[in-house]
């Protein structure tokens, strides 16, 4: 019993079910945008297809890591030997197979957006991670494409006024995605990856992904003329989601110089958990606030307390998952 279950813990680990349930919610979000006679069907494919490309973009990504991840976190599954590179990639494969058959299903265009959202998530763990912005960029294009695709499981194309909310959406995780490479700067220095901060340093990347998270709000205050249904509930979350990312940026801000690993993913946890209340305003803008809340209240729950009880052993080796040292600003 304990070979399978390690095997089945691994790929748990794998899913990083804190993160899991963010990709199908934005799908969702865009499906509300498209129109309110969505059939029950159309909506499990806005669903379910972002979230099976997202697991795919773990294992892919992870399998692509290997060798990073051998050098700077060789606890995770498979520099651990717990998950098997071959395995890896036929998860991934296979999730992705999944995805382009939904999309088939709910509307033969939208598999081109599935495509192209698979072809990002390639580039982004084969080649864009580690040089710089773009990198970072092309994981706020996937959340983006999310969106569309979420409106095109419903609609034969994205309505238009599903395009300002894909473009908060690409700007907020550009941001995530860039505070989330705050915690591995040696890591990455080692491995050869040029990320922001290894380039330009930790407090550059910071204020760079402060100015992304800005515009991000504004966009998103900006389209709330385009709200078809709740605005007053998507105003709500829409301002919860923006506290919650001022308490995250406001711990990187007063630490620029030397940020702590632990503190760094301290902050990204707390964006993990926003995004989640910003995907739910987006539900609530276009189905109202009574279902956005319905889901929002226990995917938060189940994020927050998996995050509490997983993340720290996934991102970090035993002796940094408890704190560790602080990370000096390679540059001045």
């Amino acid at each position: 019993m304990a070979a399978p279950r390690t095997a089945l813990l691994a790929h748990l680990q794998t899913w990083r079910p804190y993160t899991l349930w963010y990709p199908g919610l934005v799908g969702l979000a865009g499906a509300t945008l498209a129109g309110s006679h969505a059939t029950t069907g159309q909506l499990l494919v806005a669903w379910a297809a972002p979230t099976l490309g997202w697991l795919a973009g773990h294992y892919l990504g992870d399998y692509f890591d290997r060798d990073l991840d051998a050098l700077s976190k060789p606890q995770r599954p498979i520099p651990s030997g717990r998950l098997s590179p071959r395995a890896a990639v036929a998860t991934g494969i296979g999730c992705a197979i999944a995805v382009a058959a939904l999309a088939l299903w709910a509307n033969w265009r939208a598999v081109a957006v599935a495509a192209a959202a698979m072809a990002g998530i390639v580039a982004y763990s084969r080649v864009l991670k580690g040089r710089g912005l773009s990198g970072n960029l092309i994981r706020g294009v996937l959340t983006a494409l999310t969106v569309l695709f979420g409106a095109m499981a419903v609609q034969p194309w994205p309505p238009w006024r599903a395009l300002p909310f894909a473009l908060v959406f690409l700007a907020h995780d550009t941001a995530s995605n860039l505070v989330g490479t705050l915690r591995d700067v040696d890591g990455d220095r080692e491995g050869g990856y040029a990320t922001v901060p290894v380039r330009q340093g930790v407090r550059r990347a910071t204020h760079t992904a402060a100015a992304l998270y800005l515009a991000a709000v504004a966009v998103a205050c900006a389209a709330t003329g385009l709200v078809p249904k709740d605005t007053a509930g998507y105003l709500v979350l829409l301002s919860a989601a923006a506290l919650c990312g001022a308490g995250a940026f406001g711990l990187l801000l007063r630490s620029p110089g030397h940020l702590a690993p632990a503190l760094a993913l301290r902050a990204h946890a707390v964006l993990v958990a926003e995004r989640l209340v910003l995907a739910a305003a987006v539900v609530a803008a276009g189905a109202g606030a009574a279902l956005a809340l319905a889901l929002l209240t226990p995917l938060l729950t189940v994020s927050v307390i998996t995050q509490s009880r997983m993340r720290s052993r996934h991102e970090f080796p035993a002796p940094l998952a408890d704190g560790g040292p602080t990370l000096p600003d390679p540059r001045p």
